[in-house]
């Protein structure tokens, strides 16, 4: 068989397997990204079948896949929402940060992976998936609960962390020098400035370049600008990724509507690829050893969480059951982990078993997100009947 069709036989049988794998996780009501993720174990370095043919294919595609996935989630807020979102949750964004990132951190400089190391793993446990605690909520019918401005606005004050830590990790990742990098940090901090203040006061402009009536030109026009943005701040050693998010958020109003459900097929293709893809480059037998490690982390960084939105909640003066609730919601991890642990592990600079850890570590979460968020409530309920008086006999 000719290279080109070998190609296509696997690029083929990949995406069939993925419909497959997403219809099957939907009947379960959980989140696909841990069966993407096995997908790409079982057909990578050391898993059953190795497909080599797809790979470059593979590659190119999940980081069109990390573009799309920030340009949506930048798509979702206006720059107003923004800076309201950080004043509300300035203080409980910042526990969560030293909560949830400091296992990994602690984790990583254990195994000796130093400082690049650390920086990554702390990532990787820090971010909760906003998509998988978006779609809990609305399965739940939790959308108009009290807690839930809470949890959005830790996710939003997350969201916004990446922008900024993410520079700082491309920073490390290329291996730059204090001066340099420094330099690159203030690129990036200058550029969410400019896009902010661009957004707020002329985000109608930008979206009219970008807008047309005719839905082909429209879809060119914003792939071609999110890739093209994307680009450019990657070659800055801003991060292709937070480019995507500044570019989706100077879109706004009715454009902004317009593009996410133009794009959302295509991100969630092109997402679904970026898992396989890291899931290929991942070898499975590095998995058994740091197994221990992800189990450790995922039991510590699930109480974290929880704790983090308990708090937060609290301090807005919400009830117990709402407290736990918000907790829960943020519980999963998923795609932006995949994407820090990916970045790290494409540029060379980490140790290749972080990859594996990363990969141990969001299968495990992406599962007990859900059925966490699902379950805390009998949880509590049985926690309360247990502790309310027994009235006395007589």
């Amino acid at each position: 068989m000719g290279s080109t069709a070998l190609a296509l036989v696997q690029l083929g049988s990949i995406l069939f397997a993925l419909g497959v794998l997403g219809r099957l996780a939907g009947r379960f009501g959980m989140s696909p990204i841990p069966l993407y993720l096995l997908g790409g174990l079982a057909f990578g370095q050391g898993g059953v079948i190795k497909l080599e043919s797809a790979t470059e294919f593979g590659h190119v595609a999940g980081e069109i896949g990390v573009v799309l996935l920030l340009l949506l989630l930048g798509l979702e807020y206006t720059a107003a929402e923004l800076v309201t979102g950080m004043r509300r949750s300035w203080l409980a964004g910042l526990v969560d940060i030293v909560a949830n990132a400091t296992p990994g951190v602690l984790v990583a400089l254990m195994l000796g992976w130093g400082l690049v190391g650390a920086v990554t793993m702390g990532g990787v446990t820090y971010i909760s998936s906003s998509g998988i605690a978006a779609k809990v909520l609305n399965d739940l019918g939790r959308l108009g609960n009290r807690e839930t401005p809470v949890v959005l606005s830790i996710l939003v004050f997350e969201d916004l962390a990446m922008a900024v830590y993410l520079p700082i990790l491309t920073t490390l990742l290329a291996g730059l020098g204090y001066l340099a990098g420094l330099r690159s940090l203030a690129v990036a901090m200058l550029a969410i400035t400019c896009v902010l203040v661009v957004a707020l006061r002329y985000g109608r402009y930008v979206s009219a370049i970008v807008d047309s009536a005719d839905k082909e030109v429209f879809l060119l026009k914003l792939l071609g600008a999110a890739l093209l943005v994307a680009g450019v701040a990657s070659a800055l050693h801003v991060s292709a990724a937070v480019g995507a998010f500044l570019l989706g958020i100077a879109i706004s109003g009715s454009t902004a509507q317009s593009a996410a459900k133009l794009l959302e097929p295509l991100r969630d293709l092109f997402a679904a690829i970026f898992f396989v893809a890291f899931g290929l480059n991942t070898d499975p037998q590095a998995i058994p050893p740091v197994l221990g490690w992800a189990v450790a982390l995922a039991v510590v960084t699930v109480l974290t969480k929880i704790g983090t939105g308990w708090w937060a909640a609290r301090w807005q003066g919400i009830r117990r059951m709402g407290r736990a609730r918000a907790g829960a919601a943020l519980v999963a991890r998923g795609e932006f982990s995949i994407v820090i642990a990916g970045l790290a592990v494409s540029m060379g600079a980490v140790d290749r078993e972080l990859a594996a850890l990363a990969s141990a570590y969001v299968l495990l979460m992406a599962v007990l997100g859900p059925i966490a968020a699902r379950v805390v409530e009998p949880a509590v309920r049985l926690v309360q009947r247990g502790t309310r008086p027994t009235p006395a006999n007589g």
